[in-house]
């Protein structure tokens, strides 16, 4: 009686362990099902490890990768594979962050229940193939990237990154190379750099916020200032200015001074409330990189801190949200790259705040950078000129409010120069063709 027992037992283990194991494939198959699928190895999807099926669209229909057949197609314009490479991705997966690399179960249209399909899946897109295309002939073989989206429904028309490549015809350049450096990286969510005078936009939101009579105050520039014993240099001589002028002449003397009233700890807190240390998910699958703007300690370290120096570190992609809220009346509509997504949304700035500093903005433009060099846009915007190792990072972030073009944008030229000389051109150049494209 005790061996029918044991073995009773034996069986019903084993038994458990069947139905256990069952239970882990099972929750397995329906997790990552798709991705088996999807595998390289998978003959059925891939003819000569080219992918056989699934196309990427624009939001206007347009064809920007497309498969079938054993072959595997890109847009017939080289800019326009230019523009949206980063986004997109290229057949070989060397962009990690790309459609192509991480959604390939929706291209090969799997289902759980059914497999895949023959014609495979259609993944839509809210770039604007044209614009992206003006966004790569705008960055010129120079290094950096161009972000647009609409603040009011969360659309992304434009992320180019640069230096890249033209997908159709493979990498075709030396690894080596010093020109091609950071290629595989969409350096508009995956790189930070020192932001410079744009992260002025966020000392000076503090400041509103934290200095009560900080529209009383005067700042004199004579071109440098010490405080905390470090010397702030600043690019002119400006004189007594309020704190608005200072805004819009970039005076590092008078936000010098701005940044020792309000401390390295409440720099790095509005930086953190604002999303701009954070790590965001632009994707389900794809993540963006965190910035770090660390509580300097110190009135010479804070200084140069809301300065938009010290060892501030911002991501486009973050900041476009911040000045995407300005626009916004603070709220922050979270961007998408999926056509017919609606985004969530936060107030990320007090709505008063973010009107002043829209009206800051505007005020930047016709008093210091020329509503002339804008043509037709209704120009909110902050230059930057960000000094690093090597040259200076050359920003130019803001938006736009014209009727059907409500625009959000970020521009950044990596050790290429001034913000205005460089980055603000590049900015001209990718609205006026968004405007065209939207309808003014």
């Amino acid at each position: 009686m005790k061996k029918v027992t044991g073995r009773a037992l034996a069986v019903l283990l084993l038994a458990a362990i069947l139905i256990g194991g069952m239970g882990v494939y099972l929750y397995r198959l329906i997790r990552d099902g798709g991705d088996w699928a999807a595998f390289y190895a998978n003959d059925s999807v891939y003819t000569q490890g080219v992918l056989n099926r699934g196309a990427v669209l624009d939001r206007n229909g347009d064809m920007l990768a497309s498969a079938g057949e054993g072959s595997f197609l890109y847009a017939d314009d080289a800019s326009v594979r230019r523009g949206c490479l980063h986004v997109v991705g290229d057949l070989a997966g060397n962009i990690g962050t790309s459609i192509l690399s991480n959604y390939r179960p929706d291209l090969i249209n799997y289902s759980f229940f059914t497999g895949t399909t023959i014609d495979g899946g259609t993944i839509e897109l809210t770039l604007d193939s044209a614009v992206s295309a003006a966004a790569a002939d705008a960055l010129s073989g120079k290094k950096g990237a161009v972000l647009v989206y609409n603040y009011r429904t969360g659309e992304i028309l434009c992320m180019t990154s640069a230096p890249g490549w033209d997908p159709s015809q493979g990498v075709d350049f030396d690894l080596e190379d010093p020109d091609y450096e950071g290629a595989f990286i969409n350096r508009a969510i995956s790189s930070t750099f020192t932001p410079g005078s744009v992260f002025k936009l966020v000392t000076m939101a503090a400041a509103i916020e934290q200095i009560p009579d900080i529209w009383q105050q005067t700042f004199t520039c004579s071109g440098e200032t010490i405080i905390g014993g470090q010397r702030i240099v600043c690019t002119g001589h400006h004189g007594t200015i309020t704190a608005e002028q200072a805004l819009a002449c970039s005076c590092n003397v008078a936000f010098g001074e701005i940044a020792r009233q309000l401390g390295g700890d409440t720099i790095a807190r509005y930086a953190e409330a604002y999303g701009l240390t954070s790590a965001h998910q632009l994707t389900d699958e794809i993540p963006t990189a965190a910035g770090s703007v660390p509580a300097a300690q110190g009135d010479g370290d804070a200084a140069w801190a809301g300065i938009g120096q010290y060892e501030d570190l911002i991501n486009p992609y973050a900041f476009l949200r911040f000045v995407g809220a300005i626009a916004n009346g603070g709220v922050c509509v979270e961007p998408t790259l999926f056509a017919g997504e609606k985004p969530d949304q936060v107030q990320l700035v007090n709505a008063s705040t973010a009107q002043t500093l829209s009206e800051m903005m505007s005020y930047n433009v016709q008093y210091e950078y020329g509503a002339a060099n804008f043509p037709g846009l209704e120009m909110h915007a902050k230059t930057g000129t960000a000094e690093t190792y090597g040259g200076t990072h050359a920003w130019f972030a803001g938006f736009i409010t014209n009727a059907n073009a409500p625009l959000a944008f970020v521009v950044i030229a990596e050790r290429a120069g001034g913000g205005f000389h460089v980055a603000a051109p590049i900015a001209n150049a990718v609205l006026q063709k968004a405007v065209a494209v939207l309808g003014n």
